[in-house]
């Protein structure tokens, strides 16, 4: 294959590494401060003697979807795991939730 031949393949393909690069930076970024006020959250929640059923329920939701999105490229069975009981946590957070705010 010849210099010309790799760069119209290149080209065809449309997708720029730089881009993805830039996306991976800023998912890992969003993740870091998800849990940074994930955490602030359930200090300030236990300071105040709130329950923090909401907050850990959208955090474990978005551990079971990163793990299922890894185990579907990854077909890793750790993620699966990890993704299946990660979910089940969310739903009952979820579920406590609700019970608590409708009581």
């Amino acid at each position: 294959m010849d210099r010309d031949e790799i760069l119209r393949r290149s080209r065809a393909e449309k997708e720029d590494e730089g881009n993805t690069f830039l996306e991976n930076k800023g998912r890992r970024w969003g993740m870091v401060g998800f849990c940074a006020m994930t955490i602030v959250l359930l200090v300030f929640n236990l300071a105040t003697g709130q329950n923090s059923y909401s907050v850990l329920a959208m955090f474990w939701s978005y551990i079971a979807l990163e793990a299922w999105a890894k185990y579907r490229v990854s077909r890793r069975h750790t993620f699966l795991t990890v993704a299946v009981l990660a979910a089940f946590s969310s739903l009952c957070f979820l579920a406590c939730h609700v019970l608590g705010v409708l009581r």
